[in-house]
């Protein structure tokens, strides 16, 4: 399944055009390097997601067969390895 598709499908990002504007946007890695939308995601894959105000770090236990996913089974497609906030003014850690 596809990066962009994933991260939707997971809840991590709302909308599919704003993880790929994420990708883009150097925003997401995937195993440590900059990873672009169309990348294949696989279980056992880290996620760093870069935002103005946090970073988050998730591991995929599991890329879903359908297009579909419930909220609650969305929950369930990785698991939450860091989230730090980070003060958007001068960009230090909380």
């Amino acid at each position: 399944m596809r990066l962009d598709l994933f991260l939707k499908l997971s809840r991590l990002v709302p909308k599919r055009t704003l993880a790929k504007e994420f990708t883009m946007a150097g925003l997401i890695d995937v195993n440590g390097r900059q990873a672009k939308s169309s990348y294949e995601v696989k279980p056992g894959d880290e996620i760093l997601i870069k935002r103005r105000s946090s970073r988050t770090l998730v591991r995929v236990t599991d890329v879903p067969l359908k297009k579909q996913v419930s909220k609650k089974s969305a929950r369930k497609l990785y698991e939450l390895l860091a989230q730090e906030k980070i003060d958007p003014l001068t960009g230090q850690i909380d």
